[in-house]
């Protein structure tokens, strides 16, 4: 009854006088016009265009052909990727035939509304609060829809544009443009919320919904829409950043700001260079992106993904499945389980998960069930345990567990552990699994409920190749026996343990009374890096040590000891020696050497250290090389740093460089993502794939190489992308610079000022290819360390290497490719 007396007013509405159509190309729709087909309204700087556009299709009812969903929205209008930015009726497509009798339009009563004429029906509605009896309260008021130049659609009064009834912003979809908002109107309520697409095609409201914590905390939740299951939060703001997402302290890309007032409470945020084309967007697997439009590639890239781990979205792959953040593809069903739709899942809506191939026999209807089949329990391995458990804490052993739960026709899965026994009902969502043999907390493992004919059917589709399986578990056993015996015996051929507390091969085992004594109470301090602070101590051999107090490490102790164990194995020249460790209770400290001449920062930015001169720096950038060489290619295992600065790089008596920290993402774990967001973000140190998100390589620490190598030849910080505003090459951000002098041959310009031209132009012209080179966008494009060590010392000829892309568009220069 309500909708028809909708449609009854906006009929009788509808003036006697036959509507014209819009100007195509106009931003503005005025009353009395309309929008159809394929005529657009563009914003007056051409930036953006409103019109009709299809995705997807739907089943048609009455015949069931296929017909093409049509939807009004607002997209990049210069870009040829089409990228829809705001969708008006994205819960309600037009799929009728006749869609071209549909219109955008100014209704009687001040709404912007899609209007099926055919039918008379109402498809969406801009549903102003209160605008009827506004117009009645002035009939000569003159009302219009403008598409502004940021992409905002605004309904406004034609003669006052500072009074404006409804905004496209105050109802963003799934994409957060610069300048619009995510927040609350305190006065009437309304929340300003992105919602994830249901599909790569489909627009409709998905799973996943980024929101202000409802409670009133300064903070953003992302979450399951209508939900409490909070998987990511920015923690509060705290001035110019959220605190859980540091890497906006440092940024100068983005211009941020968090308004609360008595009407509002809102985050909103711009780039630093209006010409940057960027969006912030919630994708349909739950992951919140800021995404950069390269024009040279044509392209759009992610500079800056949450949550860093896919997995760790609540439910992202959909029920019995299990989630690895190190594969391809990211999903995959449970034994005895296949996907439950194929094509939902091909366009990422995994909502679905998957089904089981064999109905379970034991809980079957079928009571006449002569063959002695029942259910059994399959142990999924490494996994992290499903979420909304049934706890029985009197159960007292594993297969007590198994046996109640096997006569509990509802139990799905169960696990058992320090905690007791735990059973799932119903689906298991939000599996993970665990690499490298990773356990949960409690040592638990989870046991599947399968039909027992599912796993007869396994065993004889495997029966033939049992000699095979037998042969490939000896075969690597046999190997794995000769490596220990080899390990031992190079254990006895490590240097004596300076200390009877020995804990490992060479490094002592100190007790934190003894580092509190050396440090004489902690009292002087080096200095404090991401992982903690670092204190000067002096053994009672009188060795000068630094104590590294660490801060995050949760390792239990048998895993703390093992690490700094195997750290403590690696030697080089230019590595620092960890010579001991400390781990009592919560504690954990490693004691290196101690460094005389302090890090690399002090005397590159001329802080109260001294002129290093060319020669010096060159002989630094090699011996760094060489550092990162070893931990890369010749350790046992390749060791990533992960954290590669001039801060991170000590200079002993002698100004041998020394690499420090190595070793820290074994020692801190799911801590040392957090840390690294401390540092300056895209354009400083970290590499583009720190920020994508996707796999990690030692082509991180390259990338970061070539930062620090460019800092050292330039003495000065590289500098964060601004535009060019004037005819000095200072104002071009420093790496960008360095590559476009390089290829205009020019690199004298290039090197620090306080050097007075004392330079070898020939070593100069070697480290800023070898920089320019480490800095590609694709970790593919980077060289080896070893590679970098050969073009420094002159071995290897290198050609001209090309100007980073990424680093050229948020810059903003020109391209030269």
């Amino acid at each position: 009854m309500l909708h028809f007396f909708i449609v009854f007013m906006l009929a009788v509405s509808v003036p006697p006088v036959v509507c014209s159509s819009a100007a195509n190309g106009s931003s503005n729709l005025k009353e009395g016009q309309e929008l159809s087909g394929g005529n657009r309204l563009i914003s007056k700087n051409g930036k953006f265009a409103l019109g009709f556009f299809t995705s997807g299709s739907s089943k048609s009812s009455s015949d069931n052909t296929t017909l093409p969903n049509w939807y009004v929205g607002i997209w990049f209008n210069k870009i040829p990727k089409f990228t829809p930015v705001w969708i008006a009726n994205r819960e309600k497509p037009i799929t009728d035939p006749k869609f071209r009798l549909s219109k955008l339009r100014i209704s009687r009563d001040g709404n912007l509304v899609i209007l099926n004429h055919a039918t008379k029906s109402i498809i969406w509605s801009s549903q102003i609060i209160a605008a009827k009896g506004r117009r009645t309260a002035n009939k000569n008021t003159t009302i219009m829809a403008a598409l502004s130049d940021d992409g905002n659609l605004v309904i406004r009064n034609a003669l006052n544009p500072s009074i404006v009834w409804w905004q496209s912003f105050d109802h963003p979809t799934d994409v957060f443009l610069p300048g619009a908002r995510i927040g609350r109107n305190k006065v009437t309520g309304q929340k300003y919320s992105l919602v994830s697409k249901k599909n790569l095609i489909d627009p409709a409201p998905g799973l996943y919904c980024t929101e202000l914590d409802p409670t009133g905390d300064p903070q953003y939740f992302v979450r399951i829409c209508n939900s409490s299951m909070v998987y990511f939060s920015t923690g509060e703001w705290v001035g110019w950043y959220f605190n859980l997402v540091p890497e906006m302290s440092g940024s100068n890309f983005l211009q941020t700001k968090f308004i609360d007032n008595d009407e509002e409470e809102y985050f909103t945020y711009a780039p630093m260079d209006p010409t940057v084309i960027t969006i912030g967007l919630l994708d349909v697997s739950g992951l919140t992106k800021q995404l950069l439009w390269l024009e040279g590639l044509q392209e759009w890239e992610t500079i800056y993904v949450q949550p860093r781990a896919p997995c760790d979205v609540f439910a992202v792959c959909g029920p019995f499945t299990v989630c690895n953040d190190n594969t391809l593809p990211l999903c995959n069903c449970m034994n005895g389980f296949s996907v439950k739709s194929p094509e939902d899942w091909e366009l990422d809506d995994r909502r679905g998960g998957c089904m089981r191939n064999t109905p379970l026999e034991h809980c079957s209807s079928n009571k006449g069930n002569t063959r002695g089949l029942t259910d059994q329990f399959f142990p999924i391995h490494s996994v992290r345990l499903p979420y909304y458990a049934h706890r029985m804490e009197t159960i007292e052993s594993g297969q007590s567990c198994m046996q109640v739960y096997l006569r509990n026709c509802s139990c799905t899965a169960y696990s058992y552990g320090k905690s007791g026994c735990s059973m799932w009902q119903g689906q298991l969502i939000n599996v993970k699994q665990y690499n490298n043999g990773t356990v949960n907390s409690d040592g638990e493992i989870l046991f599947l409920r399968i039909a027992a004919g599912e796993v007869q059917s396994w065993g004889n589709n495997t029966k033939g190749n049992r000699r095979m399986i037998i042969g490939l578990i000896i075969g690597p056993f046999c190997l794995l026996v000769m490596l220990l015996m080899i390990w031992r015996g190079k254990r006895k051929w490590c240097s004596l343990p300076l200390s009877s507390t020995e804990g490992g091969c060479g490094v002592i085992a100190f007790k934190y009374v003894d580092l509190q004594h050396a440090t004489k109470n902690f009292s002087e301090k080096l200095g404090v890096g991401g992982f903690g602070s670092v204190f000067k101590g002096i053994l009672r051999d009188s060795t000068t040590i630094a104590v590294k107090m660490l801060d995050g490490a949760r390792q239990g102790e048998k895993q703390f000891r093992a690490e700094v164990s195997t750290i403590g194995m690696i030697q080089h020249v230019n590595l620092v020696k960890l010579i001991g460790f400390c781990c009592e209770g919560d504690r954990r400290m490693l004691v290196y050497e101690h460094m005389a001449n302090r890090s690399l920062d002090v005397h590159i930015f001329r802080g109260n250290g001294f002129m290093l001169d060319w020669s010096t720096r060159f002989r630094i950038a090699i011996g760094v090389a060489k550092g990162l060489s070893y931990l890369h290619e010749s350790c046992r295992d390749c060791i990533i740093h992960c954290d590669i600065k001039p801060e991170n790089i000590l200079l002993d008596a002698s100004l041998v460089p020394k690499i420090a920290d190595f070793g820290m993402a074994k020692l801190m774990g799911r801590n040392f993502s957090r840390v690294l967001t401390t540092m300056r973000g895209t354009v400083g140190y970290l590499a583009p794939e720190w920020i994508s998100g996707v796999a990690i390589t030692q082509k991180v620490d390259v990338y970061s190489y070539g930062m620090v190598l460019l800092e050292m030849i330039s003495g000065r910080r590289n500098s964060s992308p601004q535009e060019c505003t004037s005819n000095s090459d200072h104002d071009v951000y420093f790496p960008v610079q360095a590559a476009l002098k390089l290829l205009e041959g020019d690199v004298r310009t290039l090197v620090d000022q306080q050097l007075h031209g004392d330079i070898n132009v020939e070593e100069v012209e070697r480290a800023c290819k070898a920089a320019c080179w480490c800095i590609q966008d694709h970790d593919f494009d980077r060289p080896t360390m070893g590679d970098v060590v050969q073009v420094l010392e002159g071995l290897v000829e290198l050609d001209m290497p090309r100007v980073p892309r990424l680093l050229q568009a948020i810059s903003g220069s020109p391209s030269t490719n």
